[in-house]
């Protein structure tokens, strides 16, 4: 059974990081002066080790900040990212025959799945911290070190903004909120493809156009109190298959969830109305999963934190899958397969991972009592989760599927997916296989177009 700590960051990290004595039930004291005058020096700007593992893992120099030189030939900013290590070669494929070999650095949902799965495989390259995001990410990130603190309670974040609100975290509450908040722009928009697959490898592909203003990265703000308590406002639009075309989504997610909890609103083409939709949080069903996940599991981890007690477990070096840009490349009909993705498409690398615990609070509710998420270092993005049953049984396994957007530049995700080991089927999500990539600078957003009769007038088939 993996040993717990306290909701302080463990002394087991080395003394890498500050550590806190703090309880949860009030706002949490920001890091020491000297403390983040490591960020830039030992420490990357977002709170990385910058120092290699003496083994496998590299220094970071500074990521992938432009197009690289061996994909100049090929790149376009209206094509999916080419691969620039298409030149890496397989050091190691790990199957169900050799896995005991790397005990130490597979997740218990890779073990999982290798067990499980006879045809299951990872196939492992050699480790390339490309991550990266602008200047002003990396000021910005400096200044919520010294003035972010979480809320009482943990439901919220105050006077951080841009950036990572807790790069130098003392406690696991801390880590998740450097997910929900870390960088991916200011206004974006992309279409992305889910498949809930059959155990026979049967599939329907769906269709979403989805767009978001995401306020805590909006440039002319200086703090979180001036965002009105929004922190990302999203519409999602099924446009595929005809059946369900026109059913749209809207969300106000709140900074501050003690203060006021996610505004949702669903229109839908059967009844030509928009409801309040206060149903797409926590476990419900999550948009066009199939049954397949929760609300609260799509981009890892979403929404208040609050139905769970939060402990950091430990910072170790796992593979994930990381730089999957021939992932995203590959055709759906060669992706997706009976059980599990086409595993020759997907790379795996070793990374330092955050990996921390969510134990369900007595007297609340949700399917999984217990979450096992594992962040990656570089990006504070969640990389992979073990989600557990009632009976406390490892029913899901989530993957995400890192990559570094090098255009922009900042580090964002490919796929989820989402394995379900009890029906013996998954779930593809996210996925832009043979579509457009993310339009990052769509500067013609607006929030007066985030209203429920705006959502109306999408939903029209």
């Amino acid at each position: 059974m993996t040993r717990k700590t306290s909701v302080s960051v463990p002394a087991l990290l080395a003394g890498t990081f500050f550590v806190s004595a703090l309880s949860m039930g009030g706002a949490l004291a920001k890091v020491p002066d000297a403390q983040v005058g490591r960020l830039g020096g030992d420490l990357t700007p977002v709170g990385a080790e910058k120092a290699g593992n003496g083994g496998d893992i590299p220094a970071w120099t500074g990521g992938l900040t432009g197009v690289p030189d061996s994909v100049k030939g090929e790149y376009s900013a209206d094509k999916l990212l080419p691969n620039p290590f298409k030149g890496d070669a397989v050091k190691v494929e790990i199957s169900q025959g050799n896995m005991g070999q790397f005990e130490g650095q597979l997740t218990d949902g890779y073990k999982a799945l290798l067990e499980t799965y006879p045809s299951y495989k990872m196939k492992v390259y050699q480790t390339r911290r490309s991550c990266a995001y602008p200047e002003f990410v990396y000021e910005a990130t400096k200044r919520n070190a010294q003035v972010a603190e979480l809320t009482p309670g943990g439901n919220g974040v105050s006077e951080g903004i841009m950036g990572f609100p807790f790069p130098i975290p003392n406690n696991a509450l801390e880590v998740i909120w450097n997910h929900t908040l870390r960088y991916r722009a200011f206004k974006l928009t992309r279409e992305f493809t889910a498949a809930p697959v059959t155990r026979s490898g049967e599939y329907e592909l769906q269709t979403v156009q989805d767009e978001a203003i995401l306020q805590w990265s909006d440039p002319s703000k200086k703090r979180a109190e001036e965002l009105n308590n929004i922190s990302l406002y999203y519409i999602a639009n099924t446009v595929a298959p005809a059946r369900s075309a026109g059913s749209v989504i809207l969300v106000h997610e709140t900074l501050n969830r003690a203060i006021e909890d996610r505004k949702a609103w669903q229109y839908s083409p059967g009844t030509r109305r928009v409801r309040r939709a206060p149903n797409i949080a926590y476990d419900n069903p999550g948009t066009n999963s199939d049954g397949l996940s929760t609300s609260d599991s799509f981009d890892g981890y979403n929404g208040a934190p609050d139905r769970y007690d939060w402990t950091v477990l430990g910072k170790s070096a796992k593979f994930v899958a990381a730089n999957a840009y021939d992932a995203s490349l590959a055709s759906y009909a060669d992706y997706l397969k009976p059980l599990h993705l086409n595993q020759d498409h997907v790379r795996y690398e070793l990374h330092r991972v955050w990996s921390i615990e969510a134990n369900l609070k007595g007297g609340t509710r949700h399917v999984y009592s217990r979450r096992v998420t594992h962040l990656d270092e570089d990006s504070w993005t969640i990389t992979g989760a073990e989600l557990y049953d009632g009976r406390g049984e490892l029913w899901r396994v989530q993957e995400l599927h890192g990559r570094q957007d090098y255009g922009e530049p900042l580090c964002n995700k490919g796929a989820e997916i989402v394995y379900d080991l009890q029906a013996g089927r998954y779930l593809a999500l996210a996925m832009q296989n043979e579509g457009q990539p993310i339009n990052y600078g769509a500067d013609e957003l607006d929030v007066n177009r985030y209203t429920p009769a705006a959502i109306r007038q999408l939903g029209v088939r």
